[in-house]
């Protein structure tokens, strides 16, 4: 039999980080992430630093120094939140961490507990002794509220306690399942880059009156409701950027799609194609290469029988680098009309630009040298995200960051992108342990390439 070691503790600690339920739901009275600090602080031994802004919203953070002093310092960064789930639609409860047929089932698997498991794993083994000391400071931060923009853990860490995740490179997620070409072998993806979140609240106004004589009333709802319909039924500008042309030679689709989806004359043509057999991976790629805008919520209006004066709603838009704010306002005024636009009230909720790290460096060679060790090929494929990351605050610093795993064959990539927020979330346990083992290789690696010279 098999001894155990480290890695299976990354399985385990899947599991009960799933079952510790640290739902967010963007109030800031859920998420209750001190119920998994408290687990890392059990498995781990040691208390930390524990930062919590709000009760029980709260992140831990431990350092293991280097063996040579001023050596670059490495993060890992994790969350312990994750999103609502309907029971009603798993197979297993989403909440119980279930381990059956080789896989741990549950809310947070993918997204991204199997890399907080892994991580808080890896740092007990380099603390122990298991794996070769690094030679900078390696820091854990198992963060809040990643899943409602981090406003209570990463961007409250970055700019109110610098001094606890003070660092040079940055390892997070978004990980996939390695791509296969057959014209090009293996490649492991790397999120280097992600889009901006720029949602936007819109208010509309009409006037009141009585339920019972709607004829010619102006009913803030409907004002809004139509606006809504045609920003959702629109089309989305196309932008083919550098980012989506580094990663498309990877995309596991045929040729002939790939060249299509490298020119913005054509790209949408091949998401409808790619969407009759795969609408998961085509949502996807259109993410990649539209600005977005997704109505998500609204709500006007006091009684039934009341006509609304006043109605709100909520634009889930998501920016590619290069745009801004302007290209926002462009496509509203041109998708309602000059007069619609002027007669909504549009306000910024949330404004992040685009970021990304550059594809090199010591932490991009050493990622590189663990895909050479564990898959034979140093070919890693940089994507961009369309989903926001605790990545992004530390790019602002100018610190490169990358999210990146090594999982099995057992879930293609349009597979897990579904299960991203979606039902049946799961994760192999050989993928787990096979992402502890790749991460240790990486920070070892890591740590040959930034030792300084003579």
């Amino acid at each position: 039999m098999r001894e155990p070691d480290w890695r299976d503790d990354a399985v385990a600690l899947t599991s009960t980080l799933i079952a510790n339920a640290c739902v967010n739901t963007g109030d800031p009275a859920s998420g209750n992430e001190i119920a998994s600090v408290r687990t890392i602080q059990a498995y781990l031994g040691e208390d930390g630093t524990v930062i919590e802004p709000l009760p029980g919203r709260a992140s831990v953070i431990y350092r293991m120094p280097g063996t040579v002093r001023g050596a670059p310092r490495l993060l890992l960064i994790p969350h312990l939140d994750v999103v609502p789930a309907d029971p009603s639609e798993w197979t297993h409860p989403p909440f119980e961490g279930v381990r059956t047929g080789g896989f741990v089932w549950g809310r947070g698997a993918v997204d991204m507990l199997n890399l907080t498991a892994s991580m808080t794993s890896l740092y007990k083994a380099l603390r122990d002794g298991a794996i070769p000391p690094p030679t900078g400071d390696v820091i854990l931060a198992c963060v809040a509220d990643e899943e409602a923009g981090g406003i209570y853990g990463a961007s409250h860490l970055v700019d109110e306690h610098w001094d606890l995740v003070a660092c040079d490179y940055v390892l997070t997620e978004v990980a996939g399942p390695t791509l296969h070409d057959e014209g090009r072998g293996p490649a492991l993806p790397v999120t280097v880059a992600e889009k901006g979140p720029a949602w936007r609240s819109v208010t509309s106004t009409g006037i009141a009156g009585h339920g019972s004589q709607p004829f010619m009333r102006s009913n803030a709802v409907l004002t809004l409701a139509h606006a809504f319909d045609r920003i959702g039924s629109a089309n989305q500008p196309v932008l083919i950027t550098d980012e989506w042309l580094r990663f498309l030679p990877h995309l596991p689709v045929d040729p002939p799609i790939r060249s299509l989806l490298a020119d913005a004359d054509t790209v949408d043509e091949a998401i409808v194609r790619i969407a009759e057999r795969d609408p998961t991976l085509a949502r996807w790629v259109h993410a990649c290469t539209h600005l977005t805008f997704s109505p998500n919520v609204i709500s006007g209006g006091t009684k039934s029988n009341v006509v609304p004066s006043h109605a709100t709603g909520d634009i889930d838009v998501r920016l590619l680098p290069g745009q801004d704010a302007t290209d926002i306002t462009d496509h509203l005024r041109k998708v309602l009309g000059p007069d619609t636009f002027e007669d909504l009230e549009i306000a910024p909720v949330l404004e992040m630009a685009a970021n990304g790290s550059p594809a090199s460096g010591p932490l991009w060679e050493a990622i590189a040298d663990a895909a050479d060790h564990h898959i034979g090929t140093r070919t890693l494929a940089p994507s961009m995200t369309p989903v926001t990351t605790d990545a992004r605050f530390f790019r602002a610093r100018g610190i490169p960051s990358y999210g990146v795993g090594l999982f099995d064959d057992t879930v293609t990539l349009p597979e897990m992108l579904g299960m991203f927020h979606g039902a049946d979330e799961r994760v192999s346990e050989a993928s787990i342990r096979s992402t502890a083992s790749f991460l240790a290789t990486v920070v070892e690696r890591f740590s040959e390439r930034i030792v300084p010279g003579p």
